[in-house]
């Protein structure tokens, strides 16, 4: 992990992109690519999202503001929750059900069953459930051709 502070004081030098790139327990896997903001401690390190491409369903909102929040420093989330707390990891929580990429790492039960916001996982508004073996998130210019 990098770390908010340096990945903010890189991306505040120009236009990025975001890409999430998961894996799920049957070996498939999918990406999605956003164009980002991403601001400074004073502002809980607020993410803004706009969806540019992908093989998987959004599961983040767009256009809204996400404070980072852990299990020790809320931040705001649709719900009033602490999502950090409940679902064992940082993330930018807006619900507690749309995404966890920085939970607690678990191997699905039998049947591929997983406690659900116990382990990784991605959640469109609308789709099933993602379980996650793994995830990346990375960041690269916008001047770059493509992560490929």
């Amino acid at each position: 992990w990098l770390g908010l502070k340096k990945i903010y004081s890189i991306t505040k030098q120009g236009s990025y992109i975001l890409r999430i790139e998961l894996q799920d327990w049957r070996g498939n896997r999918r990406h999605i690519e956003y164009s980002f903001s991403l601001g400074g401690p004073s502002t809980n390190f607020t993410l803004q999202l706009s969806r540019m491409s992908g093989s998987i369903p959004n599961a983040l909102p767009e256009q809204a503001e996400l404070r980072f929040s852990t299990a020790d420093r809320a931040g705001d989330t649709a719900t009033d929750q602490s999502c950090p707390e409940s679902h064992l990891g940082g993330w930018w929580h807006s619900e507690c059900e749309e995404t966890n990429l920085n939970g607690k790492y678990v191997v699905p039960r039998s049947r591929g069953r997983l406690d659900r916001g116990k382990g990784l996982y991605w959640k469109p508004k609308k789709g099933r459930y993602y379980l996650l073996k793994s995830t990346k998130i990375m960041i690269h210019p916008t001047d770059l051709k493509s992560f490929d």
